[in-house]
């Protein structure tokens, strides 16, 4: 299924009066703040003087579904500061307000209920700025906004806000400290600004001032906020020190014992100068993190995982640098910096590891400079370090590693037009353990430029990089063979050489676009990586050896019709080789996404694939390309209208290929359950068949040192439940409770290795694998895995928060499928031992 494109997620604001009102004016941009002489108090209500004598802002409109609509409800906003502070007031008329949802969750989740948001570009660089959003029951949403349309929502500043529902409607007042924000140094200042309202009943958005939602960019939209005067600077410090203490689950040579740990470190944040700040860590504990998804990974490439742990999420938009990257595939995972990297489970723990080994590298400190200066540069550095562990017999599993990111980008033409570059760094610590498994140093360094043109519709994207690895013989010559790169393939024209201790290639790329206007958008690309590009000491990168062509289309309805609120049609295709041309798929794809009038969502999409002649490369792990036989892959799924206490969702994906002998089909339901105003719930499963006739069995050398490529028919079947369960005290107190039972199973029958892989008839690519010990003994696996988090977070004072955790892990795995039912092989997996950890963590935020 392809990412569904074209639908900007935001949240909202509102205007008019108790009736509707008339248009506003579209010129009206600018809005003027009061000097406080008495700070408000924030309790949500406008008796302070200060609200009756500030200016206030009226000239709200729809922009969603309808845009430039007269409001239906009025809204006002005042704006006030003092030395310290910025403050708004925001009162949302509601002639019905015993309609107002007031629904709790925890900070940075929108539950489906009213939403005022502030949005406040304090460098007024039409390119960022910050986003603080509330709902009726006080419930608190923050981001950091970063070329002028991506969010960080890991982001999270120390500012307050109240909230009240009355006769009139509702009210927010916010009070955010200057000190989150970042400006110049200057007797005046004017800042981007606007406000945003939601009308969750109605599905109806809300802004002053008027929101475009066929014009491309964010934060370049916002209007302007003057009158601010004799405010500082601040280079404030702000340190969150934390204890935490552990009771962990120790395998020993005669089972289990239980360990009591207990570690200190510290977070903290420094100005360095008016636009720059410096964050950094020392001895961080995640623990509070929610695990990754269960996975059973039977292909060639690694499996991905999202970034969960806040120091690393944290403005990670500055560091961003995507490889293999457009519309059509997605620009997700593969990156020049992939954080996941740095605290890995050591990577040579299936060497020398034993009972008492840790299972992820400790980060020893880390350390990011971010920030925007006057002139347009944007910076993100960031610098970690992480230490030795060993295993049996003192023997290294994870060498000491440091870890360097630098990426700039250079804004002209009020930022319509930019030019950046990036540098990544790894150097290893390596010992008679490592040298010939690790690569001691790998460097990467690249440039991107973008340029709008024609109010902003049409972007050009172009990048260059390039990559340097090196390391000892035994090291580099493992890279070549890895899946990334295949060097040794015999009917490759790649050049697999033993004796090298340095490997380097390149990149390159450029993407056309237009990304604005009420109704066509679109997206060509071309993408090239030479055969010695390697990035994953510090990036993620399936493969090298590449290149593609791609262009994506979109038609987008945004305005109702008698039948849908709004409408996204899309069409792609793609056309992918290796470097020295051999084709690799040819595609094409279509998928709708339309919001009905009751605000259900229909999706559905397919894909052609492989039409024509092409080849996978990978498929043999090293072995010779196999002529791949064309597929359809359609798609289709459901969502329920968000608003309602029971939200139903239901994906399906079915695929078949290699002529009707391989095929799968993977049901996904779920279903959002509001049992109150505090207790959420969600459930959800997913059941997947997977018929694959031309599964990688293994490669084989036999007494005369010729290699057989074996392929095998596999029948596997996987089950999982999603479950997770919040209780919502107040907006500052909450527990979370997520768990994941997770089954897969497989039999492997039919094995047969490649007798002549790019013949025309599939069955000619085949024939029978002669040792008997193998293809009469196929075997197949079984596979169990549970992992549940449950965290109670209390924030007992802005920026200062306590965790109590409990983490449980179970595992097993059995060489077959066996005879059990799922429902068995579930009551099998909570027969295994488990894996329990319990956690207190407290931070306490100090602010100089």
């Amino acid at each position: 299924m392809l990412p569904l494109v074209g639908l900007f997620v935001a949240t909202i604001g509102i205007q008019g009066t108790v009736s509707a009102s008339a248009p506003a004016d579209p010129a009206a941009t600018q809005a003027a703040a009061s000097r406080a002489v008495r700070p408000p108090t924030i309790d949500g209500r406008d008796d302070d003087e200060v609200w009756r004598t500030a200016q206030p802002i009226t000239a709200f409109q729809e922009f969603d579904p309808v845009e430039g609509k007269p409001a239906r409800f009025a809204t006002e906003a005042r704006v006030v500061y003092d030395a310290d502070n910025l403050y708004v007031f925001i009162r949302a008329f509601d002639p019905e307000p015993q309609k107002i949802l007031r629904l709790l969750a925890r900070r940075d989740v929108r539950p489906p209920t009213d939403q005022l948001k502030i949005i406040v570009d304090s460098y007024h660089d039409r390119r960022s700025g910050y986003e603080f959003a509330v709902n009726p029951a006080g419930v608190k949403r923050d981001y950091a906004i970063y070329n002028d349309t991506n969010e960080d929502d890991a982001w999270d500043g120390v500012w307050d806000v109240a909230t009240t529902v009355d006769s009139l409607g509702w009210t927010a007042e916010f009070r955010v400290p200057f000190s989150q924000l970042r400006y110049a140094n200057a007797p005046s200042h004017t800042f981007g600004f606007a406000v945003w309202r939601d009308i969750e009943r109605f599905k109806e958005r809300v802004s002053w001032p008027l929101y475009h939602r066929n014009q491309s960019g964010f934060a370049s939209q916002l209007g302007e906020l003057t009158g601010i005067e004799g405010i500082s600077s601040p280079r404030r410090l702000e340190v969150s020190p934390y204890i935490v203490t552990k009771n962990v689950s120790v395998p020993t040579a005669n089972g289990y014992e239980r360990d009591q740990r207990m570690t200190a470190g510290a977070d903290f944040k420094y100005g360095v100068t008016s636009n720059l700040t410096l964050d950094g860590t020392v001895n961080p504990d995640f623990g509070q993190v929610e695990a990754d998804p269960a996975v059973l990974n039977l292909g060639a490439f690694e499996t991905f995982f999202r970034e969960k742990r806040p120091f690393f999420i944290e403005g990670a938009g500055l560091l961003r640098f995507p490889v293999n990257c457009n519309v059509v595939r997605d620009c997700g995972s593969e990156n020049l910096f992939y954080s996941r990297r740095i605290g890995r489970a050591p990577q040579l723990s299936g060497l020398y590891a034993d009972a008492s080994s840790a299972t992820a590298s400790t980060i020893i400190g880390a350390a990011k400079l971010t920030g925007r200066l006057p002139s347009g540069l944007s910076l993100g550095v960031l610098d970690a370090v992480t230490q030795r562990h060993t295993g049996s017999a003192n023997r290294s599993i994870e060498p000491a590693t440091n870890y360097t990111v630098v990426r700039a980008t250079q804004d002209f033409r009020n930022g319509e037009t930019g030019i950046g570059v990036i540098g990544t760094a790894v150097s290893r610590s390596l010992d008679q353990w490592t040298r010939d498994y690790l690569r001691s140093s790998a460097i990467v360094g690249g440039a991107d430029v973008r340029h709008r043109f024609l109010q902003g519709r049409y972007e050009l994207n172009a990048s260059v990089t390039a990559s340097r690895v090196t390391g000892s013989r035994a090291a580099i010559a493992a890279t070549q063979r890895n899946s990334t790169h295949y060097f040794q393939r015999p009917d490759g024209d790649l050049q697999f050489d033993s004796t090298r201790t340095a490997l380097t290639g390149h990149t390159e790329q450029v993407r056309f676009g237009k990304f604005g206007g009420p109704v066509l958008r679109f997206e060509t690309s071309y993408q090239r990586v030479s055969p010695g590009y390697e990035v994953n000491d510090l990036g993620f990168l399936n493969r090298a050896d590449w290149q593609e062509q791609a262009t994506w289309a979109a038609l987008q309805f945004q305005r109702p019709s008698a039948f849908y609120q709004r409408l996204f049609w899309n069409f792609n295709e793609w056309n992918d080789w290796t470097t020295d041309g051999l084709p690799l798929e040819h595609a094409v794809n279509t998928n709708v996404h339309t919001e009905l009038k009751n605000h259900w969502w229909l999706h559905a999409g397919g894909t052609l694939g492989q039409l024509g002649t092409t080849y996978c490369d990978r498929c043999a792990r090293g072995g010779p390309a196999l002529r791949q036989a064309s597929y359809i892959a359609p798609w289709g799924g459901i969502e329920g209208d968000g608003r309602h206490p029971v939200v139903p969702y239901f994906w399906v994906n079915y695929f078949r290929g290699d002529e009707g002998r391989s095929s799968s089909i993977n049901l996904s339901p779920s279903v959002d359950l509001r049992m109150s105003s505090r207790w959420t719930a969600s459930i959800g499963v997913n059941i997947s068949k997977n018929t694959d006739h031309t599964q990688w069995f293994g490669n084989f050398t036999d007494s005369t040192a010729t290699t057989h490529y074996t392929f095998a028919h596999l029948d596997q079947r996987t089950l999982s439940l999603q479950w997770r369960l919040n209780f919502t005290a107040s907006p500052n107190l909450t527990v979370q409770i997520y768990a994941e039972p997770f089954v897969s199973k497989g039999r492997y029958s039919d094995v047969r290795e490649l007798a002549n892989p790019r013949a025309r008839e599939f069955v000619d690519r085949f024939q029978p694998y002669a040792d008997t010990a193998v293809s009469n003994n196929p075997g197949g696996f079984n596979f169990k895995q549970f992992r549940s988090n449950t965290v109670l977070r209390w924030e007992y004072k802005p920026g200062s928060t306590i965790y109590l955790v409990w983490t449980q892990g179970r595992q097993d795995f059995e060489p077959g499928f066996g005879v059990r039912s799922f429902g068995e092989d579930f009551r099998e997996l909570f027969r295994s031992h488990p894996d329990n950890t319990f956690l207190i963590k407290v931070s306490h935020w100090f602010d100089w």
